[in-house]
C-alpha cells in the first residue's frame, strides 16, 4: 500500500495536463501519481500514454463529475492518504511534506489544504479555497482570504495552520479510511460544494479539518466551468440547500434553509440588469429540484448520517461563523476575513 497516492481527475483537460503535469511529477517523485480520466473526448488519455507512461491511469468509463468521478478512482487504489488534486494546479517544490507531516503527528485531522494561490496573479488567494474554508450560520461559504468574489492579496496574513470548517477539493488530503468510512463524495451533487459537504461529516464524526500554508499551489480556477456558466450556477444554489437539509440538526434545519430559499430569490436579482435569464432559471430549477429530493433521496442520506457517522451536532459546536457573511459583506463593508472575524 502507498503512503501518499496524488490523484488528478481528467476531463477534456489534456491543454491543463501538459501544462501542469510535469510540476506534479517533478515534485512528487517519492509518490505515486495517478491520473483517472472521465471518458474525456479529447486526445487526454493518447497524449498521456505516449508522453508520460510512468502515469497510473485509470480509465472510467463515463463522466461521472468530481464526485462519482473521485469515489470510484479512489475505490480502485490503496494507500493511506489520498491527495486530490484538480488538473489546473501547479504545485511547488515543498508541497507535500507539510502536509503529511500535518497528517502523521495530528491523528485527529482528516483531512486537511494547502494554501491556495490564484495561477494568474500569484500574490492573490486563489477563489476555490484560499487559506481554508468556513460557513456561515445560513451556510454561506467563505474562506481566509476570500469572501464571495473579493480575494485579498497575500502578506503573509494567513499563515499559520488553523482548523477550518472545509478544505477546498481543488487540492484535497484526506485519510483515505476516513475518506471511505465517511462514504466518500455525495454523487448525487455530481460537482460542486460535495467537499465542504464531506467535511461537514467529518466534523459530525469526530474529527478536524485543517489549512496548512506551509504547502503552496497555485489554482488556474474556473479551468471546468467558466464562473458564469448557468450550470455551474444551478449546481452550487442545489447541492447548498441539499447540503444544509443532511447536516444541519433538526431545531434548525427549516429555518435556515428558509432564510436561505428567500435569499436565493433575492440574490437571483443580480443577474436582471445583464439580461442573464438562463442563471436565474438555473436558480429555480435548483429549488425545485431541493424539493424533489426531500420527498427521495435526502431523508435517507440524513438517517445514514445518524446511524453510521455519528449524531448531528448543533452548530455551536462546530466552527460555524454565528454571524452572517451577507450582512457583513454587503451592508457592513467587511471585505477581508480578519475584518468579519473582528467585527
Amino acid at each position: 500500500m502507498d503512503k501518499v497516492a496524488i490523484v488528478i481527475l481528467n476531463y477534456n483537460g489534456r491543454n491543463f495536463l501538459e501544462k501542469f503535469l510535469p510540476s506534479v511529477i517533478r515534485y512528487s517523485s517519492t509518490y505515486t501519481v495517478y491520473v483517472a480520466d472521465s471518458a474525456s473526448k479529447d486526445d487526454s488519455v493518447i497524449w498521456m500514454q505516449s508522453n508520460y507512461p510512468q502515469i497510473q491511469l485509470i480509465r472510467l468509463s463515463n463522466n461521472h463529475g468530481y464526485a462519482g468521478g473521485y469515489n470510484r478512482a479512489l475505490a480502485e487504489i490503496k494507500a493511506e492518504y489520498y491527495v486530490l488534486l484538480n488538473s489546473d494546479v501547479e504545485v511547488t517544490p515543498n508541497w507535500l511534506n507539510p502536509m503529511i507531516k500535518l497528517l502523521d503527528e495530528q491523528p485527529q485531522i482528516a483531512a486537511c489544504q494547502p494554501k491556495l494561490l490564484a495561477y494568474d496573479n500569484k500574490t492573490q488567494f486563489e477563489y476555490a479555497g484560499a487559506a481554508g474554508g468556513y460557513l456561515d450560520w445560513l451556510g454561506y461559504a467563505h474562506c481566509r482570504g476570500r469572501i464571495f468574489e473579493h480575494c485579498e492579496t497575500d502578506h503573509g496574513q494567513y499563515d499559520t495552520a488553523v482548523p477550518v470548517f472545509w478544505a477546498s477539493g481543488a487540492c484535497l488530503f484526506i485519510r483515505a479510511e476516513v475518506f471511505h468510512k465517511m462514504g466518500g463524495f455525495d454523487e448525487d451533487f455530481f460537482a460542486h460544494m460535495e467537499e465542504i459537504d464531506l467535511c461537514w461529516r467529518l466534523h459530525i464524526g469526530g474529527y478536524q479539518v485543517y489549512c496548512c500554508p506551509k504547502s503552496v499551489v497555485y489554482h488556474v480556477g474556473g479551468g471546468t466551468l467558466p464562473p458564469s456558466n448557468p450550470f455551474k450556477t444551478y449546481l452550487n444554489y442545489r447541492n447548498s440547500l441539499a447540503m444544509l437539509y443532511k447536516n444541519l440538526p433538526s431545531g434548525q434545519r427549516w429555518k435556515i434553509i428558509l432564510f436561505r430559499l428567500i435569499l436565493d430569490g433575492i440574490s437571483s436579482l443580480r443577474y436582471l440588469p445583464k439580461g442573464q435569464w438562463r442563471d436565474i432559471w438555473a436558480i429555480v430549477r435548483a429549488h425545485f429540484k431541493f424539493y424533489a429530493w426531500t420527498f427521495g433521496t435526502l431523508p435517507q442520506k440524513r438517517k445514514k448520517i445518524t446511524q453510521e457517522i455519528g449524531l448531528i451536532k448543533e452548530q455551536q459546536s462546530l466552527p460555524i461563523s454565528p454571524k452572517s457573511i451577507i450582512w457583513a459583506y454587503f451592508v457592513q463593508g467587511h471585505k477581508t476575513f480578519d475584518s468579519f472575524s473582528r467585527g
